[in-house]
């Protein structure tokens, strides 16, 4: 016996290194796609034709959505980061480590539905505060929601910025 404790596999802090790599070379490989789709609509916009050029104006605009997208996602994903960072310095993010999980590791029903209503009155306490708004997003994708998970992010993102109008 080393006299260490032992750590279990919840409570160390994950290396975020392989997510991060691997992030970044689908986005390498998604900006070389879409140059090469954006290429080749060029080329069908030389041939002249109705339908080359047709072709072409959508393989080029196909792109331009591409690029917003992974833009747009990778935007919340890093504003989501941030604020469970600041959550996390706080010591304010919801603690799941107790609560009965099934074999899948996810929470179990009754347990998430349990801290959905604790969360939910907090919120319904001051819904302006962002780190409330962050703490019900938490909640609702712990009770399995990921629509209104998503929702209340975007919603803690704006307040957390300023951006949310009241009402």
């Amino acid at each position: 016996m080393t006299g260490k404790p032992k750590q279990d596999k919840a409570s160390r802090p994950r290396d975020a290194r392989p997510i991060v790599w691997m992030i970044g070379l689908m986005v390498v490989a998604l900006v070389v796609y879409f140059v090469l789709l954006g290429w080749r609509g060029i080329g069908l916009i030389a041939t002249g034709t109705v339908a080359g050029i047709g072709l072409g104006i959508g393989m080029i605009v196909l792109p331009i959505i591409g690029v917003w997208l992974v833009y747009a996602t990778l935007r919340a994903g890093i504003e989501h980061q941030r604020l469970a960072a600041i959550m996390a310095d706080e010591g304010r993010e919801l603690d799941v480590s107790e609560l009965p999980r099934r074999a899948s590791g996810r929470i179990e029903r009754d347990a998430a539905d349990e801290l959905f209503a604790q969360v939910k009155a907090e919120w319904e306490a001051d819904p302006s505060d962002w780190r409330n708004t962050y703490r019900i997003a938490r909640a609702y994708d712990y009770a399995g929601d990921r629509s209104r998970a998503r929702a209340m992010m975007k919603r803690a993102v704006a307040q957390f910025h300023g951006e949310e109008q009241p009402g």
